[in-house]
Formats: C-alpha cells, structure tokens, sequence
C-alpha cells in the first residue's frame, strides 16, 4: 500500500500536535511496511502575514492531489477575523465538496467524563454533521448596519441532494458497521421548511436499509439526551449547525475536545483530517497540548488510505496510552505533548 499524505501543521498548538502525529504515522508505517510519502505545507498566519495570501491556487491544486490531508489547528490572534482561516479550511471543505463531516466520541475511560455512572455505560457515538450546505452556506448579510433599523439575515440552505447524500453515508455506515440505530436529528417544530425535507428524505433513503433501526429527535431534546443517557445513541444524522454543535457536546461527554478527530470526506476523491480543537494560543509552545486528537486523525487517515490494520494499531496504542500511558494535564497528568506521542510511537511499533 502507499498513499500521499499532504500536512498542513497550521498555527499555534497545531504545529505541536501535528508532530506527535507524523511521528506515530511514521511509526505505523514502517511497522506494517506502508509507502506513505508524507508533504508538509507551511500554510498559516506566518505566511498569510507575510504574502497577504492565505492559499495559492497552485497549493490548493497540490493539496487536492494528495490523497489525505492532514491538518493541525487554524487560528492565531494577530489575524483577528481569521481570514487565513476561512481561506485554507473553509476553501478546501467547500472547494472540494467534503460534504461528509464525521466525528467519533468514544469514552476512552470513565475518569475523563463528567457524567455520573460513565464507568457503568459505554458510550461510542458517531455524528454524521452535513458539512457544506445549511447555515454555514454564506447567504445573507446585514443591512443599514449600525442604525436602530439594523437586519441581519442568515440563510438556512438545503438541498435534496445535499441532504440525501449525508443521509445515505450515515445509513451505510449504520449498516457496514453492524450497528442497530440511526438517529436523525432536526428542528422541525420550529423550522419545518428545512425539517420537513430532512424528515422526508431520511425515510425515503432509510427505507432501502435493512438491519438497523431509525429515528427522529428535535436537536433541544438530543442535548439533553447527550448528557442524560449518551449510551443510547450510535449513530446521528443531522444538518451542519446542529451537527457543528453536537459533536462538541458530544466530544467534552467522553473526555474534551483535545482528545477529539474529525474526518471531512468526499467518498472516493478528497478527503482531509482535523482534531477539532483550536490553535490554543494560551499554551502553545508549554509543551501541555494534547496530541491525541491529532494521533487519532492519523488512525483515521490510515484507515482511509487501505492501512486498516495500521490504523487498528494506533488506535489501540493511543487508548492504552489513557489507560496506562502518560496524560497532558486536560487529561489530569502533568506530562509533555512529546512524551505522549514518543509513547504512543513506540506502542505501535512494538506492539503490546
């Protein structure tokens, strides 16, 4: 197997997590004897500052050639809007459709949920947040702005196809995974124009699938339902805003978002990996950031790239490493980003 893996470090903690895991994908790669040619893309607010462009048509067209891309955290305060930002993420998601944005939350311990009785109920949740239309689609604006008579508008659009195919990815992974719920999740009660085509389509598409079961929850009664009794849920379906937020909640139930991955998937063309925490200006460059978003998305990219047991590797290295490993200090030790990264490094090469 050899893939082309594109690394975009991006800014503040990004570049530091990142390290942590290229050095556990190298190790994977050369324990399981993978071809991965990894090629680092220096894009960021150092480079954004110094040219006035975020990314290049040229880098964009290199990136999209590659068959992964791992990115690090976008964000950095002497780019207050974070125009560099929208540039880089937001140009790729939207340029190269990654309509799929998927977000495992799996408890890795009991010790690092807030939730009573977490020890008890094993919770493995995967969001499936539409990741291109919705909200998040740029329609609107604002008008006689700063006067009494100020109106901002923000559009909410959906479209069948849009809609249909998210849909269809959650139901065939529901199935492919021998899992036995689908959750759609709306606000039809209070949006029924959007919610009436998401609750049409879901049965619609649904439908064709057997072996699972489906349902529908308003997204007041899912947050709720996230923090209550997390364990009854496999898997969601739901729209871009509600997904966005959903899967944090979710994230910060087993653990926080330092621990978290995400994978942004055009299925057989493009496909890009994030941790979706933030540049955490505040500590970066401490040597305190966790790494194990980051390793995570590598387990992720992996997978992706037909390295299914090399990802299975990490995976099960990164989870010991919180059984008995060492923890940054979000996850209640008082170790190094490097030093969990050198041990999840090493657990991979050698196995347990």
């Amino acid at each position: 197997m050899s893939a082309r893996i594109a690394v975009v470090p991006g800014d503040g903690i990004g570049l530091e997590v990142t390290r942590e895991a290229v050095r556990v994908l190298e190790a994977a790669s050369a324990r399981f004897g993978l071809e991965l040619s990894l090629t680092h893309f220096d894009l960021g607010a150092d480079l954004y500052l110094e040219r006035g462009e975020a990314i290049t048509d040229a880098e964009f067209e290199a990136l999209a050639g590659h068959d992964a891309i791992l990115l690090g955290a976008l964000g950095d305060a002497r780019v207050p809007g974070n125009e560099h930002m929208r540039e880089i993420l937001l140009g790729l998601r939207f340029g190269l459709d990654l309509y799929i944005n998927y977000r495992p939350s799996r408890l890795l311990d009991p010790s690092l949920s807030p939730l009573r009785g977490a020890d008890e109920n094993p919770i493995d949740l995967h969001i499936f947040r539409e990741n291109t239309e919705g909200i998040y689609s740029g329609i609107g604006g604002r008008h006689r702005v700063g006067t009494p008579d100020e109106v901002a508008i923000q559009e909410d659009l959906n479209t069948r196809r849009g809609v249909e195919r998210i849909v269809r990815a959650a139901c065939e992974f529901t199935r492919d995974r021998g899992l036995s719920r689908l959750t759609m999740v709306d606000k039809a009660n209070a949006m029924p124009a959007v919610g009436g085509l998401w609750r049409d389509v879901f049965a619609e598409v649904s439908a064709g699938f057997d072996g699972f079961e489906t349902d529908v929850m308003f997204v007041d009664a899912m947050a709720m339902d996230l923090v209550r009794r997390p364990e009854q849920y496999q898997v969601l379906v739901t729209g871009n805003l509600f997904g966005d937020i959903l899967s944090d909640l979710a994230a910060q139930v087993v653990g926080g978002l330092g621990a978290a991955a995400s994978a942004n998937i055009n299925p057989g063309l493009h496909a890009l990996f994030e941790p979706v925490h933030g540049s955490a200006p505040d500590i970066a460059g401490t040597g305190s950031a966790n790494p194990l978003g980051a390793i995570a998305c590598g387990a992720l990219v992996l997978n992706h790239v037909g390295g299914a047991d090399a990802a299975t590797a990490v995976q099960e290295a990164l989870e010991a490493s919180v059984a008995e490993g060492p923890r940054t200090p979000d996850m209640g030790g008082a170790d190094a980003t490097e030093a969990v990264g050198a041990w999840i490094a090493n657990r991979v090469t050698h196995g347990p």
